[in-house]
């Protein structure tokens, strides 16, 4: 009895959900052809931009947040279930080769675990508790900064995981895509890109999912920028770690001083491969072991190490 009134509570929940809400309009739209049903999918997904537009101002907030603490060391841990826990982890994944990042500063939880990034471990989303157990496994603190993600705003794993790391200390996002969600409040910063109902009812690996891939982009894309990750639009700190990403480090040490690709050769040689050494030494006319020194009294920013050659 008490599981099915916990059922009805839940989904007059759900009822009360933007992402959830039925279309009646859609209703017969397994009839129509592959392409008018494409058609329909590529409208609802040219709406996602503009409820992004609608939350920037959030979000630049909470990158300012977030990058604050990384320049003192801290982490960016983002914490979700099911296609919200995957996105993060896509997200966290993408960093040391684009970055040069340790694994260790921009990490992904998933609601289940590893298992769950490829098997749906759907009962995990419940537990607020497992998000507690996963974030004191990494031994939290207030430097770091935890992303809950989820297209409600009310799975209890990303709400437990912005609870639990509010209490340590850590500053917290909540990252979802209703308004008033609980998410949101639980947060320092609430981001809810609200897209409205999916094309199929409650599917939110669609428009949300969107949203929300648009949103981290931005989270770990631009903290990194302010970091001193990127020279410009350039990766600078890219890790050169097969034949393209070491074919991309010398078109951006061209792009970058527009030498010669003998000048361009010395100097990745002279600096073990690394890009950002590699531009200080042509620009600054220093060599190794000088552009490796003043990158480290810069905090690894290339602008503020070339300014100091100059000087």
């Amino acid at each position: 009895m008490t599981s099915m009134s916990n059922h009805g509570d839940l989904r007059a929940e759900l009822e009360t959900l933007t992402t959830e809400a039925f279309r009646p309009e859609l209703s017969e739209i397994d009839r129509l052809s592959t392409l008018e049903i494409a058609r329909i999918m590529n409208g609802e997904d040219t709406t996602v931009p503009a409820a992004v537009a609608a939350q920037l101002t959030r979000i630049a907030a909470a990158i300012d947040g977030i990058a604050e603490r990384m320049a003192r060391g801290g982490r960016l841990i983002y914490a979700g279930a099911g296609t919200a826990g995957r996105l993060g982890i896509l997200d966290a994944s993408e960093c040391p080769p684009t970055f040069n990042t340790d694994p260790s500063r921009v990490v992904g939880l998933i609601a289940g675990g590893p298992e769950a990034v490829v098997t749906s471990i759907e009962g995990a989303e419940d537990s607020p508790e497992l998000a507690v157990a996963d974030l004191d496994a990494l031994a939290l603190t207030a430097d770091d900064t935890v992303v809950g993600v989820s297209a409600s705003g009310r799975t209890p794993y990303a709400v437990g995981a912005v609870e639990h790391a509010r209490k340590q200390g850590a500053l917290t996002i909540g990252l979802s895509c209703n308004a008033d969600s609980a998410l949101a409040s639980a947060a320092d910063h609430g981001i809810e890109v609200v897209v409205g109902p999916e094309l199929l009812t409650g599917s939110t690996r669609l428009k949300s999912g969107t949203a929300q891939k648009l949103v981290l982009n931005m989270l770990s894309t631009i903290t990194m920028i302010r970091l001193g990750k990127t020279y410009g639009n350039l990766m600078v700190d890219v890790r050169a770690s097969n034949e393209k990403l070491r074919a991309r480090s010398r078109r951006i040490v061209e792009l970058a001083t527009g030498a010669s690709d003998e000048e361009i050769e010395h100097a990745l040689a002279a600096t073990d491969g690394e890009v950002k050494n590699a531009i200080l030494t042509i620009l600054g006319g220093v060599d190794g072991p000088t552009a490796a020194r003043l990158l480290e009294q810069s905090g690894g920013h290339l602008r503020a190490a070339l300014a100091a050659s100059a000087g």
